[in-house]
């Protein structure tokens, strides 16, 4: 009894050594604990932006790399798109590549989403690229293996989305998830595979436009598919404006498939005004939350109520910011300039707004 009695200080001692609450390294000083909460932002646009002689300002208003600035606030993942073969060459695989190793370089984590298509890609449109235009299936699925591969050997990205917004699909009419549900479910796992032949490490997401029951449905559907993250773009002017139903949503999909869960698009303007002469997608007062005014202040408080929403759920494991770059770039007068200006995490001066202090991981 005695010999127990001693060693209890001793195995007490032990365990509290190895205690991950506050774990050290007495040859390498303090271990770090890893960052795994995702707090991204999608930044498309900036190779294009910053081409044209854009500067960008941090909340000093003093010039700074936007990647930089955000990094600063505690952004931690850079979501980019990836098109085939683009006609202007923006968003194809020679200037993702170099933004990728830039971000890396950064160090933020690369989060990619492969559209399968030449072009915008989302729930109403999947067009398939010209190159495999026409190819059987057979053909066409061998292409996007060889093309999946090719992208994951050369960017290496840390998550990979298998498509955009694929509510009904990719690679139209082959991969049309309602007309053709088993293709749709075949190509998506032979992407998968060979993402999976190339690393044990980056994510797979699939993301869904939408919540409740669509998203219910979808990923019901999704269940053959070998996948890591759950995708759901949230929109107050297209899916609704209730964020019960955003947490309850995460919820429901967290806990029916056992996957993590994101917000993988949300934006929020800080004005209903405007810079240039293109056409905004939010300018009406009926189209927010009453609770989030059209301000910098409700702007923040938006994007927080949606990081708050996520951390909710045991499931939540982050969110990305759409569209934050996506400054009036050319000027006042441009009618081909940014549609999103006004739902840009920097402001008409390019000054970077308070909403960048969500990105903070202790808020």
């Amino acid at each position: 009894m005695k010999k127990i009695i001693y060693l209890l200080p001793l195995l007490f001692l032990l365990v509290n050594c190895s205690d991950d609450s506050n774990p050290t390294n007495d040859d390498d000083g303090p271990i770090v604990p890893v960052d795994n909460y995702i707090r991204a932002a999608d930044m498309s646009f900036l190779p294009l932006i910053e081409s044209e002689g854009t500067v960008y300002f941090n909340a000093n208003n003093q010039p700074e790399n936007a990647l930089t600035t955000l990094k600063n606030a505690g952004c931690n993942t850079i979501r980019i798109r990836l098109w085939k073969d683009p006609i202007d060459g923006q968003s194809g695989f020679a200037q993702v590549k170099a933004f990728a190793q830039r971000v890396k370089q950064a160090g933020l984590k690369v989060w990619l989403t492969v559209h399968y298509s030449d072009t915008w890609a989302d729930p109403g449109h999947q067009t398939t690229p010209a190159l495999w235009n026409g190819l059987s299936f057979a053909n066409l699925k061998n292409e996007m293996v060889t093309y999946t591969e090719t992208i994951m050997t050369e960017i290496q990205p840390d998550i990979i989305q298998i498509g955009n917004e694929i509510n009904s699909g990719l690679l139209w009419p082959n991969g049309h998830l309602i007309n053709n549900e088993s293709q749709c479910l075949e190509l998506l796992n032979a992407a998968s595979s060979a993402i999976r032949a190339k690393s044990t490490t980056t994510k797979i997401m699939l993301q869904y436009a939408g919540i409740g029951a669509g998203a219910t449905w979808f990923f019901n559907k999704m269940s053959a598919v070998n996948y890591d993250y759950i995708g759901l773009s949230y929109y107050p002017i297209w899916h609704g404006k209730n964020l019960s139903d955003v947490q309850s949503t995460i919820q429901s999909l967290g806990q029916t498939h056992n996957k993590k869960v994101l917000i993988a698009e949300t934006a929020y303007p800080f004005t209903l005004g405007w810079e240039d002469w293109t056409n905004n997608i939010v300018g009406l007062e009926n189209q927010l939350i009453t609770a989030y005014p059209a301000t910098p202040e409700g702007q923040k408080n938006f994007l927080q109520a949606i990081k708050n929403t996520v951390q909710q759920s045991e499931y939540g494991l982050g969110f990305a910011y759409w569209g934050g770059e996506w400054i009036a770039f050319r000027g006042d007068q441009s009618t081909n300039g940014s549609s999103w200006e006004n739902q840009a995490l920097w402001d008409f001066n390019n000054k970077a707004l308070p909403v960048m202090s969500v990105f903070n991981k202790s808020e």
